[in-house]
């Protein structure tokens, strides 16, 4: 994958700054999922049989769970290093793990019922990226289907643990309004306080937390 020239890190910055994550920690992200994936799980009835789009999947963590919920997922990550590390690991017939490009990789042709964003939107270089992005991910979601973004927004950012990375910071706001028109499930800026486990460091994001479900007319 080509270089940003003026990236002194070396890495490809939309992989987000975390391939040295993922070339010394093959799970990087750990195994549970997130919060508002497992909030959707426990509000519907089944996800047996539903399509899912996962933009941005990193190792794994969304699909495996969706995809062992009886979902077929579709899951496509820029990382070469995440989608090797979601790949040894036994995934059977219900997700493919794909690398790629979110703003130019050909999704399957088939509206979902659940696409997720987790984590992927910051990681795009301009607004009109993101704009474009969420387009289609609307676009592609059936009526009374879900979306799930979760993304850095632009109240705090604490970067120490990111060497390299300069994620796109947008307000809280821009993402809310994205979702006029649709039944927003839970919709939060609260503040995340982790480490990572490849170098230890203490941090903390302001993220965007979306979860919206598609109505007929939307």
């Amino acid at each position: 994958m080509a270089r940003d020239k003026d990236d002194k890190s070396g890495l490809d910055p939309g992989a987000g700054g975390y391939d040295d994550g993922y070339a010394v920690c093959p799970c990087f992200w750990g195994t549970c999922p997130g919060s508002l994936l497992r909030q959707l799980v426990s509000s519907i009835p089944s996800t047996r049989g539903l399509d899912v789009l996962d933009l941005g999947c990193g190792e794994g963590k969304n699909a495996f769970f969706l995809a062992n919920t009886g979902a077929r997922v579709f899951a496509i990550d820029i990382s070469e290093r995440a989608i090797a590390n979601a790949r040894r690991l036994p995934s059977g017939d219900n997700v493919q793990f794909v690398v790629g490009d979110m703003k130019t990789t050909r999704w399957l042709d088939r509206p979902y019922d659940i696409v997720i964003a987790y984590g992927s939107l910051h990681c795009l270089r301009t607004e009109a990226d993101v704009l474009s992005v969420l387009g289609r991910i609307q676009e592609s979601t059936r009526s009374n289907g879900f979306n799930v973004i979760c993304a850095f927004n632009d109240r705090q950012q604490d970067l120490a643990a990111h060497p390299g990375f300069s994620p796109l910071l947008l307000p809280h706001a821009f993402y809310v309004a994205r979702y006029s028109g649709w039944q927003l499930l839970h919709c939060s800026d609260t503040d995340l306080s982790e480490a990572h486990p490849n170098n230890g460091i203490q941090h903390s994001h302001s993220m965007t937390r979306i979860l919206a479900r598609k109505g007929q007319d939307a």
